[in-house]
Order: structure tokens, then C-alpha cells, then sequence
């Protein structure tokens, strides 16, 4: 059985979905990512180690590994600003190293890659929105490790892998962004209660209570939203709660 029909047999979208939703995030969904590829793409003559590179414009790293000896193997990369994965991610294209002794590609990283007894590796892109970039880094002790199924499976894996990753980022920021939302809201149901005992305090207009609650957070040096808490609380009364309806 090949590669990409192991994946096919493994329903590559369900897995990555499941780990999306398991994921308490999204480090922990490319730890997840970086053990799927390498045991998909390991077997009884070759052991595969991945790492996950992400590059930023003043951040070059590895965010996943199999292993710590392939984020060690990354580690090398980075020293050279050069390597399969390195150049996979910044050019957008998938690069193949049968052996790295014949290699030619890479400068000085070729040789030190291969003196840690690596000897065949894949580099894949992860597209991802923004100025982000993101490459999988597949790593092989064997030469010509990865034959055109291997290499097929693996960017099968990294296309996909884009496609929850990015769902994953909208996802978390979404959730942010509810959060955010609840609280401002909480704090605006807060105000308009204390502005309510203002008015019937001092028979003022909703207007002038906001005018008083505002002299008072600016006079205290203390937010609005804490102001009219304490107009809330020294009366007796407990602070307003927010529904939302889900």
C-alpha cells in the first residue's frame, strides 16, 4: 500500500478535524501534525522524524516536532539560514533530497545536516494567510528515503494541514474576539444600571448620570465601568449579569 493510500485509508480530513477540535491549541494541534506525518510516512525500512518551521520577519523557528532530535536536526537549518525546509517555506515549493553526500543545493548546511547521519530529507510548504510562512520538514537517516509517493503523501498532508491550521487561527480569534465582546457588553450593562440609580438619586436626565459617572472615573483616575460598579455595590445591590443566547 502506498503513502497517499494510507492516508486515503486514514481520512486525512477527519483526523486533522479531530485534532483541531481536540487541540487546546494551536501549538498542541502542530505537536499532533508533526506525530501524524512522521508515523504515516515511517516503515519497516525507513524512520521518518518532522519538524514544523515557522517564519515570521523577525522570527525564524521550529513550532512542532516529532521528536527532539528533529527539532535538533531543525536547529541546524536555522544556524545556516539554509535547508529544504528553510527554502520550502520562503519559495513555496516542495524540496527533495535523495542524498545529501551528492547534494549540492544547500552550502555548507549540506555537510552538517549529513554529519548527524541524515541523509535524505523533504521540505514542504504550509501556506498560511498574512506575512506569515510555514514549512513541513520531513528527515530520513537512510538516503533516497522518500520516493514520488512519499513526497505525494507529504504534500497532501501539508495542504491539508493549511487548510485546518488556518481554520484553527480563525477559530482562536473568534474566540478572542467573543471574549472581548462579552466583556464589553457586561461593562455597558453595568454602566446603564448605575446611571439608572443616578438618575433616580439625583432626578437627572441618562445624559447627566453618564456626564457624573465619567467626572467621577476621570477624577479617580479609575475605569468607567469600576466606577459604576461601586454606584451599583454601595447601595446593596449585586452587579448586573449578561446573557447571551449561544
Amino acid at each position: 500500500m502506498t503513502d497517499q493510500q494510507i492516508l486515503g485509508e486514514l481520512s486525512l480530513p477527519g483526523m486533522l478535524q479531530d485534532m483541531v477540535l481536540d487541540s487546546s491549541d494551536i501549538n498542541e494541534f502542530l505537536d499532533g501534525l508533526a506525530r501524524l506525518a512522521a508515523d504515516t510516512l515511517s516503515g519497516p525500512d525507513r524512520n521518518v522524524m518532522c519538524g514544523v518551521t515557522l517564519l515570521r520577519s523577525r522570527f525564524t523557528g521550529t513550532v512542532a516536532s516529532s521528536s527532539e532530535q528533529a527539532k535538533l536536526m531543525d536547529e541546524v537549518q536555522y544556524a545556516f539560514d539554509d535547508g529544504p525546509c528553510i527554502r520550502a517555506a520562503r519559495d513555496g515549493q516542495v524540496y527533495s533530497v535523495d542524498d545529501f553526500l551528492q547534494e549540492e543545493r544547500f552550502g555548507d548546511y549540506t555537510a552538517a545536516i549529513a554529519g548527524h547521519g541524515i541523509r535524505s530529507a523533504i521540505g514542504v510548504p504550509i501556506p498560511l494567510d498574512g506575512h506569515a510562512a510555514a514549512g513541513l520538514n520531513l528527515y530520513a537517516a537512510r538516503p533516497h528515503a522518500f520516493d514520488d509517493d512519499a513526497i505525494a503523501a507529504a504534500v497532501q498532508l501539508a495542504t491539508e494541514a493549511s487548510r485546518f491550521l488556518r481554520m484553527a487561527v480563525r477559530v482562536a480569534h473568534l474566540t478572542d474576539t467573543g471574549e472581548h465582546l462579552r466583556a464589553a457588553m457586561s461593562s455597558r450593562t453595568t454602566i446603564d444600571v448605575a446611571a439608572g440609580i443616578i438618575m433616580g438619586q439625583n432626578r437627572c436626565s441618562h445624559e447627566a448620570a453618564i456626564t457624573i459617572l465619567k467626572a467621577a472615573s476621570s477624577g479617580r483616575n479609575v475605569k468607567l465601568a469600576e466606577v459604576a460598579a461601586a454606584v451599583i455595590t454601595s447601595i446593596g445591590q449585586q452587579l448586573p449579569e449578561t446573557h447571551f443566547v449561544s
